[in-house]
């Protein structure tokens, strides 16, 4: 009996196999062509984002030449797209506001909301306002030379 037994586990074992072979083969196949899907989409990436980061070496680059020769600001990566926001501000005519209200950086910095360091930038074109400051100093540049004094010194 026992060897009937084992005959017929074997028996049963080989059937089981030759039903999964089938079903394996298959499983397989698609999983092959998922990895080199996988391997096609990541190569497709990489040279996406050498490209990408070539663009954006080229965009400073060309926005910096173009900063220095026309003293106009360029969007770049770093910088908000907000390029009519950025244009309203000019900081030949904020120095010569504060220089005609009679204000220091530092009253100036207070009357805007920002550090005289920050004043300092502007007024020297190093760095342009962030949004923030944009309202503010609109404000300001309306404001007379009363009204200023007294706001700043308070």
């Amino acid at each position: 009996m026992t060897s009937f037994a084992e005959s017929m586990k074997r028996e049963i074992a080989r059937v089981a196999r030759k039903e999964l072979k089938t079903e394996l083969a298959s499983l397989r196949k698609a999983s092959a062509a998922h990895r080199t899907e996988i391997a096609s989409l990541k190569r497709l990436v990489k040279t996406q984002s050498t490209a990408l980061n070539q663009l954006v070496k080229l965009a400073n680059k060309t926005g910096a030449t173009v900063a220095k020769n026309a003293s106009k600001a360029v969007p770049t990566a770093r910088q908000p797209a907000t390029q009519s926001a950025q244009n309203a501000f000019s900081a030949a005519a904020f120095l010569a506001h504060r220089k005609r209200l009679g204000l220091t950086q530092k009253q100036m910095g207070k009357l805007v909301g920002a550090s005289s360091l920050s004043i300092w930038k502007w007024e020297s074109q190093g760095v342009v306002p962030r949004a923030k400051h944009l309202a503010s100093i609109q404000a300001a540049l309306k404001m007379g030379k009363r009204q200023a004094l007294a706001v700043a010194l308070d």
